[in-house]
């Protein structure tokens, strides 16, 4: 039987997936239910420097509320202050603890001076490696990309330069030049890139006429825009490539690594088939490299990429180019 064992940012996995970063992964119950079922690693759930600002806020507001009816409330009991990190960091040392495959800690910060800190206290707490998400929503119409970037290269820079363990850096796809920022980011240090990441979007409730945050899960087809990117990053950077959305089956395990990937991320897919699928995606990937004798992972990885693919324009091409180029097969693949 072949070996499933892979490699992620220096880290050895028994296999290629990964759980990843979601309510799933927040409590020592599921964490160990995810490592029974196979997974070859786990990312615990995010630290969100904004909930934590916002929780402060929300406990000044309230210890506040009542100051101006009984004055000697100010001045009698000693001053509340919120715990910030404190307890999300007990939890990433407890979490380490429960379980022996590796576990990742996932952190999403604001400014430049609280990545390096809160990544330097994760790191603290004995994980095995970090995920720096980054996303930055427009707010600022003067505000130019290539300054979001130069600060997101700058916070890499310096958390690596803090840290010791391995990092990863998980990217939306809202780039100009995607493989451009990559690229920057490779040079400065980052060990791996998980592609890609998805956030809360605003919906508008036409009943209530009210905007709401659906919770925002990812579809099959949505793992191709991640596989054109896996495929053309391969051999191409030092650092390795987690795929991530959409990610459903042991075929679409089998697609990332044969475009590149050297692991994949999964929620979604646990959600709606439960943790349970972790061991079924596992069979197939072992099924099909069975049938066809590879005996381990790097057997087949990058087989596809665009540096090994025999047609040198398959992660390239636009759709319209082949409807144009050729509309009748474009009509009939459409019908069928």
């Amino acid at each position: 039987m072949g070996s499933l064992q892979t490699r992620f940012m220096g880290l050895q996995l028994s296999n290629p997936l990964v759980a990843g970063s979601s309510d799933l992964t927040s409590n020592v119950d599921s964490i160990k239910r995810i490592e029974e079922a196979g997974a070859g690693a786990i990312v615990l759930k995010s630290l969100f420097e904004e909930q934590i600002q916002l929780e402060r806020f929300k406990l000044e507001e309230d210890l506040e509320a009542g100051n101006d009816l009984y004055g000697e409330m100010a001045t009698i009991f000693p001053k509340l202050q919120h715990a910030g990190a404190k307890e999300h960091l007990m939890w990433v040392k407890k979490a380490r603890a429960a379980v022996k495959i590796p576990v990742i800690a996932s952190l999403n910060a604001v400014t430049r001076a609280t990545w390096v800190e809160y990544a330097r206290q994760l790191a603290d707490q004995g994980v095995d490696a970090l995920e720096l998400n980054f996303f930055a929503t427009p707010r600022d119409f003067d505000v130019a990309g290539g300054s979001v970037e130069d600060e997101q290269l700058q916070i890499v820079r310096e958390v690596r330069a803090a840290v010791k363990v391995p990092l990863a850096v998980k990217l939306s796809v809202f780039y100009s030049n995607p493989l451009n920022i990559i690229g920057r980011l490779d040079r400065e240090g980052a060990g791996g890139f998980v592609l890609f990441n998805r956030f809360f979007q605003p919906d508008i409730n036409t009943e209530t006429e009210s905007i709401t945050q659906p919770f925002n899960f990812s579809i099959q087809a949505d793992n191709r825009l991640p596989l054109r990117f896996v495929g053309l990053l391969h051999g191409k950077i030092k650092a390795d490539v987690c795929a991530s959305t959409g990610i459903m089956t042991g075929a679409d395990v089998i697609k990332m690594i044969l475009a590149g990937a050297s692991s994949v991320q999964v929620v979604t897919g646990l959600y709606r088939q439960g943790v349970k699928s972790i061991r079924t995606m596992l069979d197939e990937i072992t099924r099909w490299m069975n049938a066809r004798s590879y005996d381990s992972i790097d057997a087949f990885r990058g087989k596809l990429s665009a540096k090994n693919a025999k047609d040198p324009w398959a992660y390239t091409r636009a759709q319209y180019a082949k409807m144009l180029l050729n509309p009748k097969e474009f009509t009939e693949s459409v019908k069928s």
